[in-house]
């Protein structure tokens, strides 16, 4: 099977780490298409971020349409665009940070998040009350790293999360701990290992869980709010969106 996975962001080295994390989790015999827009913030950090994102996010589901896609994963941890995605494309979507809480919640009785900064947290929270999972989280905590750090190997960006995990163990009384951010999906092994708990990235459960689906056949429901768009008439570069 083919999963596309989209990097909301247009920093292509986060991409890579992104695409490296997806083929470590694929099943033999998945195919991993990751791509990113080529318009649009280099890391999305908080609501504005995210807005602006959206458009180019759409535009390469639109592209992978037509390449026998499985399943779509949004490599955004605040789950970018991912009620329009699910409306727009033919196969399922998921979002790394509903697949992360998921997995979580079957592993530890209560774990927390730890994101990169704190005009993150407002948005997280509120994907946590949405999908029904905030009282099993302990809090979501900011280990005040700008995603482009994440990119630098000469920063403390991962001594901070780190600082945090254990900060999260200690005063949250977390079983285990959720990575807030796609680029952090290269450090849930050794942090697994350094602090003795579950570390999930949502890179991994989401293209499991997109397996998952594909092999029972099921596919995103029409009835509601996730139903096609309506046809109308769209012009410039949303033209893209049109359905014949």
């Amino acid at each position: 099977m083919r999963i596309q996975i989209i990097n909301p962001n247009t920093t292509a080295s986060m991409t890579a780490k992104i695409a490296a994390a997806a083929r470590q989790a694929a099943s033999a015999g998945t195919e991993i298409l990751a791509v990113q827009p080529s318009e649009g913030p280099v890391s999305i950090e908080g609501y504005f971020d995210e807005a602006l994102s959206v458009p180019g996010l759409l535009e390469e589901i639109a592209r992978g349409e037509g390449q026998d896609i499985a399943g779509h994963v949004i490599a955004c941890f605040d789950d970018t665009g991912l009620d329009a995605a699910r409306c727009f494309a033919s196969a399922p979507v998921i979002g790394i940070g509903e697949a992360a809480y998921h997995m979580a919640s079957l592993v530890a009785g209560r774990f927390s998040v730890v994101t990169t900064l704190s005009r993150s947290i407002p948005a997280l929270e509120h994907n946590l009350v949405r999908y029904g999972l905030a009282s099993r989280c302990g809090r979501v905590r900011a280990a005040e790293v700008p995603v482009l750090a994440l990119e630098d190997p000469h920063s403390a960006a991962r001594d901070r999360v780190s600082a945090e995990i254990d900060r999260a163990i200690r005063d949250d009384r977390a079983e285990a701990i959720v990575l807030g951010c796609a680029g952090m999906a290269d450090l849930a092994r050794s942090l697994s290992a350094e602090h003795g708990l579950p570390v999930i990235e949502g890179v991994s459960a989401a293209v499991r869980l997109v397996e998952n689906l594909a092999v029972l056949g099921l596919a995103t429901s029409r009835i509601g709010g996730w139903a096609p768009p309506r046809r109308k008439p769209l012009s410039g570069r949303y033209a893209v969106f049109s359905r014949s």
